[in-house]
This record gives structure tokens, C-alpha cells and sequence, in this order.
């Protein structure tokens, strides 16, 4: 609300400009930027998959899904990161595919 230089009311006070929030960088967790997506690529490009992601993709293209998840699971610790890795892995798989490899 404006305020208007009144004694009493809703918009009582001496009318001020409002200082916009600065963003913190806790507010900012979370959100990936564009240099560390980049990185994050150019790393698993150079390094490729970890044994425990071979195995897991192996499972997953025999269609063997609950025990790629039991093992992803036990190997990261939370069901939502198993999840993740699932889902990321997925999708490689279907690039591979679709790329004809």
C-alpha cells in the first residue's frame, strides 16, 4: 500500500519509495546455471557412466525395474534420488536408441 502522509488510517505515513529485495543466494538453491550444466556434461562425456550405471541400464533394458531400483536405491541413499537416476538413465537409454546406436 501507498502511503499518504496521514497521521491515521491504513495508508498512514510519510510517503516513501519501496527498495526492491535483493536475491539471496539461499533462495537460489536449487537452480541450476547454464556453466554448470555445461560442465556437468562435458564431465560425464569425458568420464562416461559409473559400473553401477552400467549394471543399472543393463536392467532396465531387460526390463528388469524393480531390482534397478532396489540397487539404485541402496546406492544413493533416498528413493526420490533413485527415482532421478532412473528417470536420467532412461532417457539416455531412448537417445541410444533413437540415435540408432
Amino acid at each position: 500500500m501507498a502511503r499518504s502522509n496521514l497521521r491515521y488510517g491504513l495508508n498512514k505515513g510519510h510517503p516513501t519509495t519501496p527498495i526492491p529485495k535483493a536475491v539471496r543466494p539461499s533462495q537460489r538453491k536449487g537452480i541450476q546455471s547454464a556453466r554448470t550444466k555445461f560442465v556437468r556434461s562435458v564431465v560425464r562425456e569425458v568420464a562416461g557412466f559409473s559400473p553401477y550405471e552400467r549394471r543399472v541400464m543393463e536392467l532396465l533394458r531387460n526390463s528388469k525395474d524393480k531390482k534397478a531400483k532396489k540397487l539404485t536405491k541402496k546406492r544413493l541413499g533416498t528413493l526420490l534420488r533413485s527415482k532421478r537416476k532412473l528417470e536420467e538413465l532412461g532417457t539416455i537409454i531412448q537417445e541410444s536408441r533413437r540415435v540408432g546406436h
